[in-house]
């Protein structure tokens, strides 16, 4: 992400991130650096902790207290509270106070700051939404700058306080910070937009007593403001339970992540992206468009942390963001459409000194004889058979344009080698609680199911796609399907210590040829008699596992190992640790896998073996987690408590499915390259790492698998060449066709810190964040990393006040970069997520479950996870509407109505909210129920009307799930029901039932401890 202080400095050093899927070494020390005042991150207490708030924000609102202690000695340190969890211990940080920055106001210069004014409601004033205005002004400074450089990319917020009756006695002029001395006014019904001028602000003045004033207040250079309301503090009336400040704000005044979603779409969607080098920043992950590559990589194979990289490692410590990428190797291109693919042979040779291929970014000399690599510094000569002349200015080959590895930033490479197809092996739990538990003839006969339309499907990768088939009680039983014999032969294995495999052929035969003695198998397994199988010591998930690797290695091909297990699962070491432990200094004792699982994992990934595991118990999982090898290996866990019910047998049906269809890499290496001046320092993802954080090797990935690489400076870099990266990955297709996919990224690179800041976009830092926190709580305790997190990106928004901001920008007002906005709901979502929070609402199983399942996602589901989209459904008097998932609502429980019907879709959860005032008709065509209180709650399937309410809310949910990473189930969530708890977990902007702040608390803080870093 950045250089590590040097030890010396009075910044206070950051520890590694490190941890079993994450890779981070000890990095260099860079040049001694002190670009802002040491600072404490807020430390997380109960209320009863709270420190006594300014003086004058107690004498007008007693009942609002701030968790900030004052002092008008500079001398005296300050301390900091912030209620994010119930009962979560926590130690107090002593925050010392640093000296006024040169940028706050004179008249505020040598005085006591308070940290900003908060924008309040007034009682019996519905909320008003802030008006739309630009974030930028025709004066703009930067208007000279030609593109690909944006406008300013600053967004004010200006927070206007509550006034009190004391302010007269502040030492400091309110109008310093936001606070308008006029007197009261109306706001007019509809807003209009300023005139704003390059240094005077706009009042509306409509003097009337007890109405909220509205005010656009002079900023830097043409920046306008929004308008925000200021009412009394003794005023205050909450808007939600859930949703209100402590301190007063309007959530509905915030930044939104919605409308930044949505105006990104208005700018994108259905347009065409350039993808070149040194281009702008491109669409947001959430917006579908075109993508044309001219020489660089689509963002869907590679997102940048920042599209201006500084250019002086110092300069990037400022920032206090990281550097890096998301790269998501299998990424599916517009439309499906296939890359381009050039055959080994043919192909531009790569660089001889570091091994990085072909790519435009290489530069050519000597009239086409040598090429520069920017990876390595070094050239190369090229091969009499590769060698074509350069024309032009720039050098390019004249067969540029031919050549998809000298014009395309992704293309292919077909290997001349050629290894085994992968296979399907099938493990099925015949154990005697799964013979009595009555799951194996529905599961046997969906197994047959799915196959047989395999063998029918044109796919030929699938249809002759070799199967093989074992059973598994505490023996193992291999079936011989060779097409040879009248019918399958059993071979059991009574020694599982050491598996010998008796025989090879017949173990894997091809679908088309073995058929009918999978049929027969199939058929026979569940007749089979508890009496026969035994269970008694229980069934330890890792069996399975070694069997299926013995088949693979010894036929020497990859696959996919689907397991089906129903017996209890073994515990194996700390298994029924409670929730305490989430809060204790040893957060590896519940996340690290065992080290059996770990010596397992490796060798399926040596071997190219994905492990996927349907539990299929009516309990929910036990004993020992047995996911840690499935995820390790690019599988996944899947958990069904009720297989008989009709539910879980749809959700049992297209996972299955899912997996086997799904196009897979296998025994895949991925290894990175970046510019010579800079180097990986990090690399996080569901994998286990290696040597080196360059160098990744997993069993499988599909084209949602994506890792976070985390890059450094080494020295300066050159303004005028740029920044390169490079992910190479080359893996095995279904086939065994051996394939190179080469992804490449050029980016430009600035001496200034607020062009790096423009660059950013909350999504990939979010995505970012998670992948690289979710692999560090293997070693650090969650309250370590949830402070750390909250820490950087407070020293991020104070470096971008300080270095980026003009001086006219008061300590009251809200300064965020534009395509920064949405970050701090993102954090705040982050840092209370149930796998950070030590609350005690859901299992250890579920949080481990959940972090590998996040791990992976790519930055479109990530975005989705953490801040879930809130849809409005019509109602049966709006049958001409159709439901739009574009008109998504703010994620939080103002944006509930009692007589209304919402969707509340994740990639892991889909809710369905009735309010207590839902039309009867309404409930009707939906539910064929016209009670509220018969409605039926929890998990529900939605009744197969023909009206066109019905027809439209069931098309909508197909359609998400189509888009899911796992089939998921819909719950139904009444108003006012016990279930509503589980919708209150999606609702991010709210306190979060385990305890986390809601978004305005979160933000109220993190602006007031950047505010006074620069004091």
């Amino acid at each position: 992400m950045m250089d590590i202080p040097t030890a010396n400095q009075s910044q206070t050093p950051c520890q590694p991130w490190a941890g079993q899927n994450g890779w981070s070494p000890a990095s260099p020390q860079g040049p001694p650096c002190n670009p802002l005042p040491s600072f404490q991150h807020l430390s997380l207490s109960s209320p009863s902790d709270q420190r006594p708030c300014y003086e004058h924000l107690q004498a007008s609102n007693p009942g609002c207290q701030s968790d900030f202690a004052t002092s008008s000695s500079r001398n005296i340190t300050h301390y900091s509270t912030l209620n994010d969890s119930n009962g979560d211990q926590s130690v107090q940080r002593v925050i010392p106070d640093a000296h006024v920055s040169s940028m706050v106001p004179a008249a505020s210069q040598g005085r006591y700051i308070p940290p900003c004014s908060l924008p309040l409601m007034k009682e019996g004033t519905q909320p008003r939404k802030p008006q739309q205005m630009p974030f930028y002004s025709p004066h703009s400074p930067y208007q000279g700058i030609s593109p690909p450089f944006q406008p300013p990319h600053t967004h004010h917020y200006s927070l206007n306080g509550p006034q009190s009756p004391h302010q007269k006695h502040l030492p400091f002029s309110p109008s310093a910070f936001g606070v308008n001395q006029s007197p009261q006014c109306t706001p007019q019904p509809v807003f209009e937009r300023a005139s704003v001028e390059s240094s005077v602000g706009y009042t509306h003045n409509h003097a009337s007593p007890q109405q909220p004033q509205w005010t656009l207040e002079a900023n830097s250079r043409g920046t306008i403001n929004e308008f925000v309301p200021n009412a009394a503090a003794q005023d205050i009336t909450p808007q939600s339970p859930n949703s209100e400040s402590r301190y007063g704000l309007d959530p509905e005044l915030l930044p939104s992540v919605v409308k930044v979603i949505a105006d990104d779409r208005a700018e994108w969607e259905g347009k065409v992206f350039v993808s070149e080098p040194f281009s702008r920043l491109p669409p947001l992950a959430t917006t579908s468009c075109v993508i044309e590559d001219r020489g660089n990589a689509s963002p869907l194979a590679i997102r940048s942390a920042s599209y201006c990289v500084p250019c002086e490692g110092q300069t990037a410590l400022l920032s206090r963001l990281p550097l890096g990428a998301l790269v998501t190797p299998l990424a599916k291109q517009n439309a499906g459409e296939p890359l381009p693919v050039c055959n080994e042979p043919e192909c531009v040779m790569s660089c001889g000194c570091c091994g990085a291929a072909m790519c435009p970014a290489m530069g050519w000399q000597d009239c086409g004889q040598r090429f520069y690599c920017p990876f390595c510094g070094k050239l190369s000569e090229v091969p009499w058979q590769h060698y074509q002349p350069t024309k032009g200015v720039e050098g390019a080959r004249v067969d540029k344009d031919k050549r998809p590895e000298l014009s395309m930033g992704s293309y292919e490479i077909l290997n001349s080698q050629k290894g085994e197809p992968a296979a399907l092996l099938l493990a099925i739990d015949v154990s005697a609680s799964a013979v009595r538990g009555g799951h194996l003839e529905f599961a046997t006969q969906q197994i047959l199911n799915l196959l047989t339309s395999l063998k029918r499907e044109d796919d030929e990768a699938l249809s002759n796609v070799r199967v093989g088939l074992m059973t598994y009680d505490s023996r193992i039983h291999l079936y011989d399907l060779s097409p040879a014999l009248s019918r399958p032969h059993m071979l059991v294995i009574t020694e599982t210590e050491d598996l010998q495999l008796p025989v090879r052929e017949g173990l894997l035969v091809s679908l088309k040829d073995c058929i009918d003695s999978i049929d027969s198998v199939l058929q026979l397994i569940p007749q089979f008699s508890a009496v026969d199988c035994d269970d008694s010591s229980g069934v330890p998930i890792e069996l399975p596992v070694k069997a299926g690797l013995a088949v693979l290695q010894a036929l020497s091909c990859p696959g996919k190992l689907l397991i089906f297990h129903t017996a209890p699962l073994m515990e194996t070491g700390h298994t029924n640790s409670s929730s305490g432990f989430f809060g204790s200094n040893k957060p590896k004792s519940i996340f690290q896998p065992s080290e059996l699982a770990i010596s397992l994992a490796k060798e399926c990934v040596s071997q190219g073996c994905g492990v996927h595991m349907f539990v299929l118990s009516q309990q929910d999982v036990g004993g020992a987690w047995p996911g840690h090898i499935p995820y390790l290996t690019g599988g996944a866990l899947y958990t069904y408590s009720h297989l008989q019910g009709e539910l879980d047998r749809e959700r049992f049906s297209s996972d299955l499915k899912s997996i086997v269809e799904t196009d897979s890499g296998y025994k895949a290496e991925l290894r990175f390259f970046v510019s010579k001046d800079m180097r990986v320092s990090g690399c996080y993802g569901p994998f286990l790492p290696g040597p080196s954080p360059s160098q990744v090797t997993m069993a499988t990935l599909d084209w949602r698998t994506t890792v976070a690489v985390e890059l450094a400076h080494n020295r300066a870099l050159d303004e005028t060449r740029g920044v390169a990266i490079q992910a190479v990955l080359s893996y095995s297709t279904q086939t065994g066709d051996r394939r190179t996919r080469v992804h490449t990224l050029t980016l430009r690179c600035s001496r200034h810190l607020q062009d790096a800041f423009r660059q950013y976009q909350a999504q990939t830092l979010l995505t970012f964040y998670c992948k690289k926190i979710y692999c560090t709580v293997l070693e650090r305790p969650l309250q370590e990393l949830r402070e750390e997190l909250q820490t950087e990106v407070t020293e991020a928004f104070a470096s971008y006040r300080r270095h980026c901001c003009s001086a006219s920008v008061s300590a009251g007002q809200l300064v965020l970069p534009q395509y920064l906005r949405a970050l701090p709901v993102y954090i705040n979502s982050l840092r209370k997520s149930e796998v950070l929070l030590p609350g005690l609402r859901s299992s250890i199983h579920q949080r481990l479950q959940q972090r590998c399942q996040v791990l992976s996602m790519d930055t479109c589901s990530t975005s989705a996870h953490f801040y879930p989209r809130l849809l409005p459904l019509p109602l049966s008097g709006d049958r001409s509407i159709s439901p739009d998932p574009e008109e998504a609502l703010r994620c939080c429980a103002a944006s509930l109505q009692p007589g209304c019907l919402y969707l509340i879709h994740a990639p892991l959860t889909l809710l369905l909210w009735v309010g207590t005032q839902v039309p009867a008709c309404t409930l009707v065509e939906l539910f064929n129920n016209s009670c509220f209180s018969s409605l039926p709650s929890g998990e529900t399937k939605l009744p197969v009307l023909e009206n066109p309410l019905s027809i439209s809310v069931r098309s909508l949910i197909n359609t998400l799930n189509s888009q899911a990473l796992c089939a998921r189930k819909l719950w139904v969530v009444k108003q006012g029901d016990t279930c509503e708890e589980a919708l209150q977990r999606h609702l991010v902007e709210d306190k979060s039932p385990n305890g986390g702040a809601s978004y305005a608390d979160f933000l109220y803080h993190l602006h007031v401890n950047s505010v006074r870093l620069l004091q």
